[in-house]
């Protein structure tokens, strides 16, 4: 459907730097975006998810973006020693945090010559995450603190059975499931789609949820890997695309739960591969009872972009999903 435009401007510009990081493509406004206000980053998420979601829609959703784009808008940091700001989103609303749009946002910001190698911390609404350069393509994000908050969760999916999976935050809320019958492969995603969507129905319907109600809106599934890689994943973003990468947060969220079953050692490196092959090399370390994870990966630069909105246009402000 479309959205309403403000009729009292012709023509408004807003710049752009497209990447993609395994595949997963983000797009970082780095100048015309709305003015947030000078609360912390969570505040201004807030602002942006409940005054500017005509502009969240226009960025990522057709006519110029669609349902696998994730934006990024950046912002000034509220920590003093951070370089930048960034709050998320994506084509059906705003994101706590995403680990594959960080890489791109590094990667997006030496490009723009705003971020030279070595170890720069990044504001955002779940916490201040740190990103180390190692070149122009490779960086690892030192994520927010990351843990399992249930095991051996069961859901009946009518037709698919019954599923049991562990509830996990790494960034956002993650239903992880292991033991399944479904082939995790690019030739099988129209089914695995259908699956997760039945998992993500099922929380919603038993009122399942993550701490302090959150909600669990990725599901994410592994199976046996190719190549190098430990595993292999699937995973449903809130919009119902599913994520080229293997997954920032994801990431985040199986390592806390596999150094909780003493699966993988402190520092040991874990190689989780998406659906589509690309990788990620995932490290963590205890914090008390939680996990400090390093995740691994490559983005590319794909487009400096001068989006336009016209006022004349109907669905200027994009098309909801």
């Amino acid at each position: 459907m479309a959205r309403e435009v403000d009729a009292n401007t012709a023509f408004e510009r807003v710049q752009v730097i497209d990447s993609h990081t395994g595949g997963e493509p983000t797009r970082i406004v780095i100048d015309g975006g709305p003015e947030l206000g000078t609360g912390n980053l969570a505040q201004r998420r807030e602002v942006f998810r409940d005054q500017y979601d005509d502009f969240r829609s226009a960025v990522v959703n057709e006519p110029r973006g669609g349902d696998v784009w994730v934006g990024g808008l950046l912002c000034e940091p509220d920590h003093p020693d951070a370089v930048a700001g960034i709050i998320f989103f994506n084509n059906v609303g705003v994101l706590n945090m995403c680990g594959h749009g960080t890489i791109g946002l590094a990667t997006s910001l030496a490009y723009l010559q705003r971020l030279a190698p070595g170890v720069h911390l990044i504001d955002t609404p779940v916490g201040v995450v740190t990103v180390t350069l190692h070149d122009r393509n490779r960086v690892t994000v030192t994520n927010v603190p990351s843990y399992r908050f249930r095991s051996d969760v069961m859901l009946n999916l009518g037709d698919f059975g019954v599923v049991r999976g562990d509830i996990a935050w790494g960034g956002n809320w993650f239903f992880l499931v292991k033991e399944h019958a479904e082939q995790v492969h690019p030739d099988n995603i129209a089914r695995l789609t259908e699956f997760t969507q039945s998992i993500r129905l099922a929380l919603s319907r038993d009122q399942v949820t993550g701490e302090n109600g959150g909600e669990i809106d990725h599901i994410e599934l592994f199976g046996p890997a190719e190549g190098q890689a430990d595993s292999r994943s699937f995973v449903l973003c809130p919009g119902g695309a599913y994520d080229r990468s293997p997954c920032g947060t994801g990431t985040s969220a199986k390592l806390a739960c596999l150094m909780a079953d003493g699966i993988i050692d402190p520092g040991e490196t874990w190689r989780q591969q998406s659906i589509i092959g690309s990788i990620f090399q995932a490290r963590g370390e205890w914090d008390n009872d939680q996990v400090i994870p390093h995740i691994t990966g490559t983005a590319y630069i794909n487009a400096e972009a001068t989006l336009i909105f016209d006022s004349a246009d109907p669905f200027s402000m994009g098309i909801s999903p």
